[in-house]
């Protein structure tokens, strides 16, 4: 590879390629980075290091595809154990979304060549002046010393050894472990000495946190396989993992002493300076935004939206964080959203999904920061408010109020905090958080479906799964019987148990697809299944009550038999769900994934996620593109393969699932080919008929359907057109015509209703025309109770506007009744207003009637049951009336 001129500064874009050429040269494999999400490691909420993809590979549970492999993967600490989210924007090298470039041996080359490597790629290629660089070595790891001193020639003043500086034997900055036990190994890194000039010590030394002396690349060499007890054995084939941050070696490649300052922040931060009118581009805050579109478009092409919890909550967080940045700046409108254009010139060409799906991340950042904008300036107005009676702490119920009542994070209230010298009770918010968790737990019940007994679990081999095949068993093995998580041997007459066989063809519940029920006949009995689930994910469990003469024992044989029928039905939705999830995709576009699903007998149900209604035209050009299908009848393959074979072949892996090395493809034609592992129809035609019975929202971002497909399909269209018929015989008219004559009905009723209105408005006119001159005059007051026929709150209201034009102070009762029911509206206007309220006077005939009521001072309605107590309750209203307003003009 040619070495560039010194003068030419590289771009961000021209490192990473280059580092891939460079390998790619030394024979290595360029595989391509993995998601954000890991796909099989519930221990990690993000990926946050290279090495996460092939963390199986290391713990000798995958076999690596490639010796040799190389990669830039795109790595997230926003989140769980590693969380730099604070420090962003304030540090010249912390970010939530980074780029690691990694070379990687699986039992090929090791130190000699890693380290050689190293030295040729910055001093040779990137051009870096090799008396810039310092390296550090385990205390103990002579060879890796001596390669670097004897072979590529750096001075022993530049190799520093660094030993267990962490407080226990191997805990050191310079040995690396996967885990408490397993792989690990000393490790080597590349440190850039900025020069004199910067303040900071070389690594190992009292002032190494200084800014003088830059990590850029860390070598680590996995040769030792740790036991429990501490000791170290060596590895059969030794590994190289080495990592280097993109955005760091920019800085130097740049020659910038920020991660900020490069040219791929600095277009970002110039953006986001033109959209919040910002001059001062070394603002902190601009830093801040620039970081987070990084990690929250690139969260959102991975599959994650915004939500309250798991990650889409680290989503969310992230997204109001620089928001509440930007409002700093003075933005009161939308902003960020727009950020993903400058994102998309920047690493677009390098991230290929990201500009593919450029359009839905904008969607998604819109949406969110016009939900969180009213919410972001109120919890402001609060949170100032509240900071202003704090000394030195905002306590832990004001932070729960404001996330409690105001959704406001209580990680943004934090933030805020800090910036203004404050902190936040943090034990008092978890106290409040724990007393509403208390509250729901009251509200709610958990039953637990069971469990595998770990010593049960240790004897059986796995339940061997014959229902691809056939809905009968003749002759299978009771192993095992579970009740409450505790190991049975037998199971009495009318008894009921998870009945675990050696073989068997029902189904058990997993990705979405119902478990099977039917039957387990033996000799003394049968046991009625009512459904099928997994324990330990290996041993099928037959849930159901045994009926016999003489209990079911394990060691028992037992024919199981399915009920075919109902499997039959699920199979057809399960199928349609899959012409489902791709005709989603074709009507909505390619950001729909598969959130969740039910596959069920009677109906299937499909969470994907969307931002937005599906619409009646996208459901009619869904239902078609299904039905098209089933009509094209296309045989229904399935075959195994390997993952990658699988997804190169152009199947749809469902996002969150772990897959194995070896996975079932399910293909209908050229219409869908999806990873799964359920029952299915032989030919599409079988599923009959697709109709779609609901859409609407579950979730943030997550859309549900319900269906329905076969004779349930053809029943729900049969009481359609029957209902249809019911209609236009109401109509007397052809159906064809039904929809026109309900239009006419219609629009006939509203203008009958406006009418009616317009008859109840003369009717309370001519109703109250002599209640004027009837008022009974209170020292000046006018009074006036009446009780009016026919007349509803609304002509009420009328009425009273009409009187108080005429009697500027005065206090009105009237008391309307219809239809059994009685309307009360009281008003009490000009100096009437100082002696006595409108909510009163209702209140206190409302009492008499045994009616309700309220509203302003000198408005408020009511109502109550018509009865003949009605008179009598006026009567006596009137004279309390007169009473507290004679008494108020004594006051």
């Amino acid at each position: 590879m040619r070495t560039p001129p010194p003068s030419i500064i590289m771009k961000t874009a021209e490192i990473r390629s280059a580092f891939l050429e460079f390998f790619r040269e030394k024979q290595h494999s360029i595989v391509p980075s993995s998601s954000l999400v890991p796909a099989s490691d519930p221990t990690l909420l993000f990926t946050n290091s290279g090495m996460v993809q092939f963390k199986n590979v290391f713990l000798g549970s995958e076999k690596p595809a490639h010796v040799r492999v190389a990669d830039v993967q795109r790595c997230l600490r926003a989140g769980g154990k590693h969380n730099d989210l604070d420090a962003v924007g304030y540090t010249a090298r912390h970010h939530t979304f980074f780029e690691m470039l990694g070379n990687w041996s699986f039992g090929d080359y090791f130190k000699k060549e890693a380290i050689h490597w190293a030295w040729e790629l910055l001093t040779r290629v990137f051009g870096l002046p090799a008396e810039r660089l310092t390296v550090t070595v385990y205390h103990t790891d002579d060879e890796a010393y001596a390669i670097w001193h004897d072979q590529v020639g750096v001075p022993a003043e530049r190799i520093i050894r660094i030993g267990d500086n962490k407080g226990a034997p191997y805990a050191s900055d310079n040995f690396w472990q996967m885990a408490d036990t397993g792989p690990c190994g000393p490790c080597t890194e590349i440190f850039y000495d900025h020069g004199e000039g910067i303040a900071g010590g070389p690594p190992g030394s009292p002032d190494e946190d200084g800014d003088r002396f830059i990590e850029i690349w860390n070598l680590v060499f996995m040769q030792f396989d740790r036991a429990p007890d501490g000791s170290l054995a060596p590895l059969p084939a030794p590994c190289v993992d080495t990592g280097m941050g993109l955005e760091r070696l920019a800085a130097v490649l740049q020659h910038v002493h920020s991660n900020y300052e490069i040219d791929l922040f600095a277009h970002l931060i110039r953006v986001a300076g033109e959209l919040t009118g910002t001059a001062d581009l070394g603002n902190k805050s601009l830093r801040v935004i620039a970081d987070h579109i990084r990690a929250c478009s690139f969260l959102v092409i991975d599959g994650v939206l915004p939500s309250n919890e798991g990650r889409g909550y680290v989503l969310r967080r992230i997204i109001r964080r620089a928001l509440r940045h930007g409002w700093m700046l003075g933005v009161r409108g939308d902003f960020f959203w727009q950020m993903v254009s400058p994102l998309v010139a920047e690493m677009g060409e390098a991230y290929p999904e990201l500009a593919q799906r450029q359009s839905f991340v904008e969607e998604v950042l819109r949406n969110e920061e016009q939900r969180f904008g009213e919410t972001l300036e109120h919890g402001m107005r609060v949170f100032d408010e509240l900071a202003g009676k704090a000394s030195g702490r905002i306590a832990g119920e004001d932070a729960f109020r404001l996330y409690d009542t105001y959704g406001f994070p209580v990680d943004l209230t934090a933030d805020i905090a800090r910036e203004r010298g404050l902190d936040v009770d943090m034990a008092g918010f978890e106290q409040a958080m724990q007393q509403q968790r208390e509250r729901a737990r009251a509200s709610s019940r958990f039953e637990s479906r069971g469990q595998m007994p770990a010593e049960l679990a240790s004897q059986l081999a796995a339940t061997d799964f014959m229902g691809y095949q056939t809905l009968v068993v003749e002759q299978a093995t009771v192993i095992g019987m579970v009740r409450d998580g505790v190991q049975l041997n037998e199971l009495a007459d009318g008894e009921e148990a998870w009945v675990i066989l050696d073989r068997t063809p029902f189904y058990a519940e997993s990705g979405g697809q119902s478990g099977d029920q039917g039957e387990l006949h033996g000799v003394e009995g049968v046991l009625a299944v009512s459904d099928t689930s997994k324990l330990g994910g290996v041993f099928f469990a037959h849930v159901g009550r045994w009926k016999g003469r003489a209990a079911l024992r394990v060691g028992s044989q037992v024919e199981a038999r399915v009920d075919g029928t109902r499997r039959a039905a699920i199979a057809l939705n399960h199928s349609a769900t899959h012409l489902l999830h791709s005709a989603l995709r074709q009507v909505l576009g390619e950001h729909v994934a598969q959130k969740g699903s039910l596959v069920a007998a009677g109906r299937l149900r499909f969470d994907f996620s969307h931002l937005r209604p599906v619409n009646r035209e996208e459901i009619e050009q869904i239902e078609n593109l299904v039905n098209a299908e089933i009509r094209h009848n296309e045989a229904v393959e399935t075959r195994h393969m390997s993952y990658d074979d699988a997804i190169e072949a152009g199947a749809m892996a469902l996002f969150g699932e772990k897959y194995g090395d070896e996975v079932r493809v399910l293909r209908m034609g050229e219409f869908s080919t999806e990873l799964c592992g359920g029952t299915h129809v032989q030919r599409t035609g079988d599923i009959g008929l697709f109709k779609i019975l609901s859409e609407g929202g579950v979730a943030s971002g997550v859309r549900r359907i319900e269906a329905v497909t076969g004779t349930a399909a053809l029943a729900l269209v049969n009481g359609q057109e029957r209902r249809l018929g019911e209609i236009a015989q109401l109509l007397s008219g052809p159906s064809d015509e039904s929809v026109d004559k309900l239009r006419q009905l219609l629009d006939r009723q509203k203008k009958l209703e406006r009418e009616l209105e317009s008859l109840k408005a003369k009717a309370a006119g001519s109703a109250t025309a002599n209640l004027a001159e009837q008022a009974e005059d209170l020292g000046g007051i006018k009074l006036i109770t009446a009780r009016l026929e026919g007349l509803d709150a609304k002509a009420l209201r009328e009425s009273i506007d009409n009187l108080k034009t005429q009697l500027p102070d005065s206090v009105i009762l009237l008391a309307g009744v219809v239809d059994g029911r009685v309307a009360l509206v009281a008003s009490v206007n000009g100096a009437a207003r100082a002696m006595l309220k409108a909510g009163a006077v209702v209140g206190h005939i409302g009492k008499l009637i045994g009616g309700k009521g309220g509203g302003r001072d000198d408005l408020a309605q009511g109502g109550g049951v018509d009865s003949p107590a009605l008179p009598g309750a006026l009567n006596e209203t009137r004279a309390w009336i007169s009473g507290e307003l004679g008494q108020a003009a004594v006051v």
